[in-house]
């Protein structure tokens, strides 16, 4: 009798733990459908809702930030359109009134003024065919001695494509077309042909790769260059390569300086891709060598094999507070919002320093934003092991203390951010263009791709036009010596 009991007590504690384990598995999957109709329906902004309901404890950490965005009054302006640029073209066309007699006395009218509108007109792409003549001479009185005539003749100038019909600016043309936005080569194909021009997804393919390979000197000198910053960002995504032996293949990027061209930023704006059909850490090894200096990034960890020293991405820790946030349910508080309220606090101080310098940054954060990140550590300590639940929560809060020497890292350098959204930002253009075109046909083409979108986000964030950019450094780079010092974006002068 007591083996058959103990044997019951044995089923019932199984069912019971099958049990648990089938209940939090269905919470599981309904916080994922939960999410699944959020991102399917819901907004895509990182918002922080319902943060004037926040309970006690989100009151308790409320400083003076809030009572400066009451202060801001806001006021509606009536929109205005963006005059169109000085330089552009233009055509006079006077719309004058036949009958220039009064009609109430006869008596002859005089002008008093003029309106004038502005239209804009688009002109369809010209093209056209530059013919290269080189005449060829001969001596006639070696003709008439017998003697053999040297012919003499002007070489042909340097192309950047070798006994073709691509000139520099038809190269850059297709080139900025795919990588800038996103016209894969058929469509670019059946563009040529409303022109009579029969030009081949093949051979533009060809000529994209050829042209890849003439950049190669410029990108690693800004490669060299990039690796002399004190201050990085890198990230990665996955790109489909179809001669593949890997399911995954993937672009890294690394950039350093803005987005945008800053005269008062030291640091150069350099944006590198490089392709590997790996994501293993032996990838950011060998290309940042023994990189030393500072390295945004997110969690993932494979940077922790490079000797560069690791800084963490808030927007990252921010995204999965808010995915929990969401679980909660519309109008809803909880501990998700403490934490958010406490992270907006710390981008709206790092909002007002963007026109500071190092070393009022470095201050401005050992005295506001370190009091917000001892109230954030505070939290963790208290919450993260008695969390139950929620299981994003679980998973944001988990991360959070993973990574926080990461996270505070950014406060001990005026010169740091606070986030990796440089780098994100940087791989974005290379994202949307994987929607058009899909993939690469080969790692050699994936290796183009990622010299091409070097040089184009580069010339970006240098404020340069990527196809003159691209244009000119086609005419450069295929001389015997090319001169890579004035093709550097932040040197270069068209």
């Amino acid at each position: 009798m007591q083996q058959r009991i103990a044997e019951l007590e044995k089923q019932l504690k199984y069912e019971r733990e099958a049990s648990i384990k089938k209940d939090a598995k269905i919470a599981y999957l309904y916080e994922q459908f939960r999410l699944a109709q959020q991102k399917q329906f819901g907004t895509s902004a990182e918002g922080f809702v319902g943060q004037g309901e926040l309970f006690n404890e989100a009151e308790e950490i409320a400083e003076a930030v809030e009572l400066e965005l009451q202060a801001i009054s806001y006021t509606r302006s009536k929109p205005k359109r963006t005059p169109l640029p000085k330089d552009l073209p233009r055509e006079q066309i006077i719309h004058d009134i036949d009958d220039k007699c009064c009609a109430c006395c006869g008596g002859e009218l005089h002008k008093i003024g003029e309106d004038t509108s502005e239209k804009l007109e688009f002109i369809p792409a010209q093209v056209k065919v530059i013919e290269h003549i080189r005449p060829k001479y001969a001596c006639r009185d070696c003709e008439k001695s017998g003697t053999e005539s040297k012919i003499k003749q002007q070489p042909m100038p340097a192309m950047p494509i070798n006994k073709g019909i691509a000139t520099a600016s038809l190269l850059s043309q297709i080139i900025t077309s795919k990588y800038q936005y996103g016209l894969p080569l058929h469509r670019q194909e059946s563009l040529f042909k409303q022109y009579g021009i029969t030009l081949s997804r093949k051979t533009m393919s060809d000529w994209v790769i050829k042209s890849a390979a003439l950049f190669t000197p410029l990108i690693e000198r800004l490669k060299a260059e990039l690796l002399k910053q004190p201050t990085l960002n890198a990230d990665e995504t996955t790109v489909n390569v179809v001669k593949s032996d890997k399911v995954n293949s993937y672009m890294w990027v690394y950039c350093s300086g803005g987005d945008s061209p800053n005269p008062d930023n030291l640091i150069p704006n350099i944006v590198l891709y490089d392709y590997h059909n790996s994501r293993a850490a032996a990838c950011v090894m060998d290309y940042l060598d023994d990189y030393q200096g500072y390295l945004h990034v997110d969690g993932y960890q494979a940077y922790e094999k490079t000797q560069a020293t690791l800084v963490g991405c808030w927007a990252h820790a921010r995204r999965k507070f808010i995915e929990a946030k969401k679980l909660q349910g519309k109008n809803k508080t909880g501990k998700a919002d403490v934490v958010l309220s406490l992270i907006q606090k710390l981008y709206g101080i790092e909002s007002r320093l963007k026109t500071k310098s190092v070393d009022e940054v470095y201050q401005t954060r050992q005295t506001q934003s370190k009091p917000i990140l001892d109230k954030i550590k505070q939290w963790l300590e208290k919450h993260q092991p008695s969390l139950v639940g929620n299981s994003k929560l679980i998973d944001a809060a988990n991360y959070m203390a993973n990574q926080w020497p990461k996270l505070i890292m950014y406060v001990n350098d005026g010169r740091l951010s606070i986030d990796n959204n440089r780098a994100e930002r940087a791989i974005k253009p290379f994202v949307i263009g994987r929607k058009n075109w899909l993939f690469s046909q080969t790692a050699t083409g994936a290796n183009a791709s990622a010299i091409l979108y070097s040089i184009i986000e580069t010339a970006k964030a240098n404020g340069l036009v990527a196809y003159d950019y691209i244009t000119i450094c086609l005419n450069e780079l295929c001389q015997p010596t090319p001169d890579i010092d004035s093709l550097l974006p932040w040197q270069f002068q068209a």
